[in-house]
This record gives structure tokens, C-alpha cells and sequence, in this order.
């Protein structure tokens, strides 16, 4: 998904987002698994995530399919004086990397793919990219948050600068949803501007996955849920799903 008019202002929309519960969810995974020094964050986006673990002493790599996500990443990275590579690429045609030492997906990237064949090509693509041992994580929707959270709700938010409505409503597929976004901004005259977007996710099932992965040379370590790897995973009370799935050295 290209996000068009949203980049601009997609951090003031995102505002609430647990990015540092991304950033400490990965740290807990690499000091389980020793050494990890350079990471791929695929669907970086405006690069919130990317910005917090350059911090922690990670080399980092964002990939993005938006111009305009990247345009805004660099110029956060200038700012904060933070080295990290931007990538403009389709995910599903990742190439021109090697023996990456772990790639992350994360707030639901791999739910804008939304047939299980462009999810297997991103899974094969990210196998092609890691080195022996290399760990690739990824989170999604779970079906259940999608169909009792998400699909035939509406929401809305309104402040002095910015308002939108999201309805979200079902596809034909299990799992399958839009997302009809309706933006009013303010600018600089105080005038509001509207911008209109559709965003399309599906959720395939765990076992789906889990297939897919396998098919493409991966073993699955763990599947955690909301952030803990602590609480026994359950995708019948779950709304995030973490999968962390390992290249296999065979």
C-alpha cells in the first residue's frame, strides 16, 4: 500500500502508536539470541521505529514502498543525526541484500498483502536476504481482533488541527477488510484541506503463515501475543501476533 496524501501528517495520525513497545519487544528478542548487528525494518514508513533502534546502537536498513514515508524518514534521521540507509523498494521484490542479521515487519505491514502468493514472495525474498540463522520477525492482526475490533466499526478523532473518520468494513476473504479514511487538516491559513484514502488488509490464519514460512526455508522459533513473551500465546484473546521464525542452516 502506497500511503499518498496520509505521509505528511501519518505521525500526527499515529501519534498513540506503541513504538517503543516494537523497539523493547526487539530487544528482548535479540538478547535471547545473541549477537544481531544490522537490521532491515520492512515497511519502515515515516521511520519511527527505524529512528529508535539506530538509537540503540543497531545498524539499521528502511525499506518502504512510499517516496513520500522516505522523504519524511530521512529528514528525521538528518535531524537526530542518525545513519540509517533508505530503501525504496516493493517488498514483495526485496532484493540487494545479504546475511542481514535480522528483519523486522511491523504495525501490520504484512497485512496490506493481501493474497497468501505476494506474502509467500516477501517471505522468500526476506529468507533470500538474512544470513544462516538469521531471524526474521513480522506482526499481524489477529482474526479475532479483526472481526470483533475492526471490521463494521467506525472511528473517530477531532483536535484544533486535524479530524478524520475511519470505517472500516469486510472484504469477500476470512480476514479480509477495508479501511475508508476520511482526513480534514488544517493549514497554515487555517483553512481545511480533505484527503480521502482506501487501505485494503487481509489476516490469514496462524497455520497459513506458519506454511508459508515453511515452504520458504523457515523454521518457526515463536509466536507471541500484544508484546509479551511472557503470557502464553492465544489467538483466540490476542489482538497483535508477533511470529519470529528463524532461516534455517540446511
Amino acid at each position: 500500500m502506497i500511503y499518498q496524501n496520509l505521509a505528511y501528517f501519518y505521525d500526527s495520525f499515529m501519534s498513540d502508536a506503541p513504538y517503543d513497545l516494537w523497539v523493547d519487544f526487539t530487544k528482548q528478542i535479540t538478547k535471547k539470541v545473541g549477537k544481531v548487528n544490522k537490521i532491515i525494518d520492512l515497511g519502515c514508513g515515516t521511520g519511527e521505529i527505524s529512528l529508535r533502534l539506530a538509537r540503540e546502537g543497531y545498524q539499521l536498513i528502511g525499506v518502504d514502498l512510499s517516496h513520500d514515508m522516505l522523504a519524511v524518514a530521512q529528514q528525521k534521521a538528518s535531524q537526530a543525526q542518525l545513519q540509517i540507509h533508505w530503501v525504496h523498494q516493493d517488498i514483495r521484490a526485496l532484493e540487494g541484500f545479504n546475511d542481514i542479521d535480522m528483519i523486522v515487519s511491523y504495525c501490520d505491514v504484512i497485512n496490506y498483502l493481501t493474497t497468501a502468493e505476494d506474502v509467500r514472495l516477501v517471505f522468500k525474498h526476506v529468507h533470500k536476504s538474512l544470513r544462516k540463522g538469521g531471524l526474521f520477525i513480522f506482526d499481524i492482526h489477529s482474526l479475532y481482533h479483526v472481526n470483533n475490533n475492526l471490521i463494521n466499526h467506525t472511528f473517530a478523532y477531532v483536535d484544533d488541527k486535524m479530524s478524520y473518520i475511519w470505517h472500516c468494513s469486510p472484504g469477500e476473504e476470512k480476514g479480509e477488510m477495508y479501511h475508508d479514511l476520511t482526513f480534514f487538516i488544517q493549514d497554515e491559513d487555517k483553512q481545511y484541506t480533505r484527503y480521502d484514502e482506501m487501505h485494503h488488509q487481509r489476516t490469514l490464519s496462524i497455520e497459513h503463515y506458519q506454511q508459508l514460512l515453511k515452504q520458504t526455508g523457515f523454521k518457526i522459533k515463536n509466536i507471541y501475543s500484544d508484546f509479551s513473551i511472557e503470557n502464553k500465546f492465544s489467538e483466540v484473546e490476542a489482538k497483535r501476533i508477533f511470529i519470529i521464525a528463524e532461516k534455517r542452516s540446511d
